[in-house]
């Protein structure tokens, strides 16, 4: 027995080819659990990715959606269950599998006393590019994402913004085949994000897998083609956008299975009081 493997992994199946493909789904998610002490986080969720799509992951705060994202992506062990990338299995094969990721998680630690430019070439190298390729792409990147004049600044001295778009520069520097992104467009500027938009649209229609948790539905509405809606650490419903919004919205569609929306009736009644 692999004593590497998270508990109740060692048995997993591995995924099938995804319907209509070639290959297996880009993210394949398989009885994950995680418990903090008494708290269940995920609860034995099974969830699928398909190959190119822009994949939206959303739920209510503490619904598990960055948890799920870290053990997917090799960050977090889960207690059981497992996730194949590709069809590489992210415990037991985790070198092929993080080469096919790149990954902006919540609340990215990054060696922030080195330069933008610092950074991502050491990144490139960590991944084996040599160096004047990583350097080389470094540039393209700060460029693209408006950060070529703070390239010789150090990012400890970047703003919430510019640590967001240095982490997402991080992610694709390598080349990635699959992006996971825990809420990409948090404290970014509309030029920025319009510009974000812009690089993570190009990556899927060129191939790419999209992977993104966030709160505001009508951003999923408008990048992604499928979506997961998740509470409680289990998956309410999930496949494309049109089919799990039926006729409704995304928000319709969301409040209906998470619940928990109240009507105001009488209360706070003094916050409606006219003045004088």
């Amino acid at each position: 027995m692999n004593t590497d493997s998270a508990p109740g992994t060692q048995h997993a199946k591995r995924p099938d080819a995804s319907a209509g493909t070639a290959g297996p789904p880009a993210l394949a998610l398989r009885g994950l659990v995680k418990r903090f002490d008494q708290t269940v986080a995920v609860a034995g969720l099974d969830l699928d990715v398909p190959t190119g799509s822009f994949f939206g992951l959303v739920g209510p705060n503490g619904a598990g959606k960055t948890t799920t994202l870290s053990m997917a992506t090799g960050l977090m062990r889960p207690d059981a269950g497992t996730a194949f990338v590709l069809g590489h299995d992210v415990w037991s094969d985790p070198v092929a599998a993080k080469r096919l990721l790149g990954v902006l998680p919540d609340g990215l630690a990054l060696f922030d006393r080195l330069t933008g430019a610092q950074l991502l070439e050491y990144i490139g190298r960590l991944h084996s590019l040599d160096r004047e390729l990583a350097q080389q792409r470094a540039a393209e990147l700060l460029d693209v994402l408006d950060l070529a004049d703070a390239g010789d600044t150090l990012v400890v001295d970047y703003s919430a913004g510019m640590t967001k778009k240095i982490g997402l520069a991080c992610a694709l520097i390598h080349g990635p085949r699959i992006l996971t992104l825990d809420e990409p467009f948090e404290s970014v500027d509309p030029v920025s994000a319009a510009t974000i938009r812009s690089i993570l649209r190009s990556f899927a229609a060129n191939g790419g897998t999209v992977v993104v948790s966030s709160h505001v539905m009508a951003l999923v509405e408008q990048l992604c083609d499928h979506v997961a809606i998740i509470a409680g650490g289990q998956v309410l419903s999930s496949g494309a956008l049109d089919d799990v919004r039926g006729t409704g919205s995304l928000e319709d569609r969301f409040v209906s299975l998470v619940g928990g929306h109240r009507e105001l009736g009488e209360g706070l009644a003094w916050l409606r009081q006219s003045p004088g």
